[in-house]
């Protein structure tokens, strides 16, 4: 049953921070993937807080230093609190974001608390069929593709098996987007020295079917064709941190890598 299943984001975020309780029978799958990976890695509960930190921190930082309005957040998952659209609704409370999830509870748990903001949409959609995606009337609504825009991967390309072509998904929809548009991707990563990063690959193939945990230099190749922004692609607390990171050697620091790239 799992090889059809596609997870949401929150398999890798929320999950682990303990937040699959009431979400329905879909999420119970995401419930016995969170329990199996934390048995094999421990650390994703901190890996979890890491990943949803550097979204506040980017979603930030495109807002206000970047003027940024248009925000495509592919394989969002349920929006929980301090989601994409507040952070960037915050800075600037015309900014427009859209939720594209294959999982249809969070269209509907979407429709159902995001109903009042007219600068939110959730829809359904597969991030393996990009073109599909883009050409949703929802997304067509809301993202004015003649202006730049933020796409958003954050923790989902890891859930797409080689043969499923991410960096051919990546490039469809950087040439969807003018120039002066960003790509935001986190994934997890591949890490010579811990046997956890290998085994954690066999608990999502077992589990759902699908799961690749890639190497750095596999994860570069999504920023072909971008100018990466400083500080590059590096373990997610070490993108602009708000806090001195104490410790960047342990493997909770270091499992998720993440950055930004521009389109010239």
């Amino acid at each position: 049953m799992f090889q059809s299943f596609r997870p949401a984001r929150r398999t890798a975020a929320d999950c682990p921070q303990g937040d699959c309780d009431g979400c329905g029978g879909g999420h119970r799958i995401d419930r016995q993937v969170a329990e199996a990976s934390l048995a094999v890695m421990p650390e994703l509960k901190e890996i979890a807080l890491h990943n949803r930190a550097i979204l506040h921190r980017v979603v930030r930082h495109l807002a206000t230093e970047k003027g940024i309005t248009q925000f495509l957040d592919i394989g969002s998952g349920l929006p929980t609190a301090r989601n994409t659209h507040e952070v960037a609704q915050e800075a600037n409370p015309e900014a427009k974001v859209v939720y594209v999830d294959i999982d249809p509870i969070v269209l509907a748990y979407g429709r159902a608390h995001l109903e009042t903001n007219p600068n939110t949409r959730v829809v359904t959609g597969d991030v393996r069929t990009p073109g599909e995606v883009l050409a949703h009337p929802d997304v067509r609504e809301l993202i004015d593709f003649d202006k730049p825009v933020c796409v958003m991967l954050v923790g989902i390309l890891h859930h797409i098996l080689d043969e499923e072509d991410p960096k051919g998904i990546v490039a469809t929809l950087r040439a969807a987007v003018p120039p002066g548009s960003y790509f935001f991707i986190t994934n997890f990563t591949r890490l010579s020295d811990s046997r956890e990063s290998e085994e954690l690959e066999q608990v999502l193939l077992s589990q759902l079917g699908t799961g690749r945990v890639r190497t750095p230099a596999e994860l570069a190749e999504y920023f072909d064709g971008l100018e990466i922004l400083s500080p590059g692609i590096v373990p997610l607390p070490l993108w602009r941190p708000d806090e001195i990171v104490t410790d960047a050697t342990t493997i909770g620091v270091r499992f998720m890598t993440g950055g930004v790239g521009i389109k010239r």
